[in-house]
C-alpha cells in the first residue's frame, strides 16, 4: 500500500536503501527518489525516480491506477534521480501528453532527452486545474538549479518542493511525526549544508516571497527523504536561519599527516582553542567524510586546516576538503593555517591564499614547523589555538 498524503494524492516513490555516495556526500542511510500521484479528473504524476528504479515506480503506480491513465507529468526538477525515469515514462502514457515544467526546465528536459515531447512551459504564479484541484508553479531558480520549481496544490494546501526541505534517508517512515526529530533533522541540516548553502540568500528571499503569498500549507512533500507533516512550517523557518550561515562560539581543526607531527600540532591547537571556552573539533581528513566535515562547518565561526607539505604542495585529502568547502562558499568565518614541512614548507601559504580566495578572514599569518614539533613547539601551537579561540569570541 503506498503512503496517501492526502486523499487522492499518493506517494509513489522509491526508497534507495543501499547508496552511499551521492555526487561525493555521503549517505550512510541512503536515500529515496519522490514521486507523487494526484488522482481528480485529470490524474497527474509530479517528478519521476532515477532510471535504474523505474520498473519499481510502475508498480507503485499500478497498484493505484493503470499508469498508461495518466494524463500530465510535472517536472520540478530536470536532476536525473527526478527526471531520469521519464523517456520510459512517455513511453508508457504516450509522448503527446503534456510535459509541465518550468522555461529553463524545457531547455535542460531537451537537452537531455531530445525535442520531441510536448512541454508545456508554466511560469511562476500559473496555475493547472485538473478538476476539482487547482495547482500552482512557484518559481525556485537555483534552489537548487536553475530549472528548480515548485508545485503547490491549492484545495490540499500540498507542497511538492522539489529538492527543498529534502534528506537523504530511506526509511519506513514517511512523515515526520513517524520519526523523532533528533533523527531526522540532523539529515536535514546536512543536506542543506552540503546542497543548498551556496544559494542561501536566495533562500531567504525565496522564504519572503512565500510568507508575502500567504500560503496555507499543512504539508511539505520533498523529493529525497520524509514528508513534513507535523508543524510543517518550522522547516521552512529552520532553513531559514541556516541561510543566515551565523556562526556559534565552534571552530574547525581540520588536518591530515604524514607522520604524526601535524597531528600533533592540531591536537594542541584544539586544546588551546578549547581552553578559551570554544567548542574545539579535530577533524582527521581521512577519518571525517567532506560531506560530514561541511555540516559542522555550517554553524562553526573557525576553519582551521593543518597540512603537512608534499611535494610543494598541500596534503591531497587537505586539498580535496579545502575544494569542497570552497565550492559552498560558506559565509561568516575566520580562518588559520598550520602545518610541518621537511625542507620546503608551502602548505601554510597555499592554504593562506585558499582562504583568501573563499573571503575568509585569516586570525594570522599560520604556523609551520620543521620535521617533530618539540615541547616548545607544541607550546606554542597551545598558544596559537588560544589566539584562535580568542578571535572566535571576539
Amino acid at each position: 500500500m503506498q503512503s496517501v498524503i492526502k486523499k487522492g494524492i499518493y506517494d509513489v516513490g522509491v526508497e534507495d536503501w543501499n547508496v552511499r555516495d551521492f555526487h561525493g556526500y555521503s549517505t550512510e542511510k541512503g536515500t529515496s527518489y519522490n514521486a507523487f500521484l494526484i488522482v481528480d479528473e485529470k490524474i497527474v504524476l509530479v517528478d519521476t525516480v532515477k532510471k535504474e528504479f523505474f520498473d519499481q515506480l510502475i508498480r507503485n503506480i499500478s497498484k493505484i491506477i493503470d499508469p498508461s491513465k495518466i494524463d500530465y507529468v510535472i517536472s520540478n526538477h530536470t536532476e536525473m534521480d527526478h527526471s531520469g525515469s521519464i523517456p520510459k515514462l512517455m513511453h508508457i502514457i504516450g509522448k503527446d501528453k503534456p510535459l509541465y515544467c518550468s522555461n529553463l526546465g524545457e531547455k535542460a528536459l531537451s537537452a537531455h532527452f531530445g525535442d520531441n515531447y510536448n512541454y508545456k512551459v508554466v511560469a511562476g504564479g500559473s496555475e493547472l486545474n485538473i478538476g476539482k484541484r487547482d495547482l500552482v508553479f512557484l518559481e525556485t531558480k537555483m534552489l537548487h538549479w536553475p530549472d528548480s520549481m515548485f508545485t503547490y496544490v491549492k484545495q490540499d494546501k500540498v507542497l511538492f518542493s522539489s529538492d527543498a526541505f529534502g534528506q537523504h534517508y530511506a526509511g519506513f517512515e514517511k512523515f515526520n511525526d513517524n520519526i523523532s526529530e533528533s533523527v531526522i533533522m540532523p539529515h536535514a541540516k546536512k543536506y542543506f549544508a552540503n546542497i543548498l548553502t551556496p544559494f542561501s540568500d536566495k533562500i531567504l528571499k525565496l522564504i519572503e516571497e512565500v510568507k508575502g503569498m500567504n500560503l496555507e500549507i499543512d504539508i511539505i512533500c520533498p523529493d529525497h527523504g520524509i514528508y513534513w507533516r507535523k508543524n510543517p512550517l518550522s522547516i521552512i523557518e529552520q532553513y531559514g536561519e541556516w541561510a543566515k550561515q551565523n556562526a556559534n562560539d565552534k571552530a574547525l581543526v581540520i588536518y591530515d599527516t604524514m607522520w604524526n607531527s601535524t597531528e600533533s600540532m592540531a591536537l594542541s591547537i584544539t586544546d588551546g582553542i578549547a581552553s578559551t571556552g570554544v567548542n574545539a573539533i579535530p577533524m582527521h581528513a581521512r577519518k571525517w567524510h567532506r560531506s560530514d566535515i561541511q555540516t559542522e562547518v555550517l554553524d562553526s565561526k573557525a576553519i582551521v586546516f593543518g597540512s603537512p607539505t608534499l611535494n610543494n604542495g598541500i596534503f591531497p585529502t587537505i586539498a580535496d576538503v579545502m575544494t569542497y568547502l570552497k565550492g559552498l562558499k560558506p559565509k561568516n568565518k575566520i580562518g588559520a593555517s598550520f602545518g610541518s614541512f621537511g625542507w620546503s614548507g608551502e602548505a601554510v601559504k597555499i592554504l593562506n591564499a585558499e582562504f583568501t580566495n573563499m573571503k575568509i578572514d585569516l586570525v594570522n599569518d599560520g604556523l609551520k614547523v620543521k620535521y617533530v614539533p618539540n615541547h616548545e613547539v607544541i607550546s606554542k601551537c597551545f598558544d596559537f589555538g588560544v589566539e584562535i579561540g580568542n578571535a572566535v569570541k571576539g
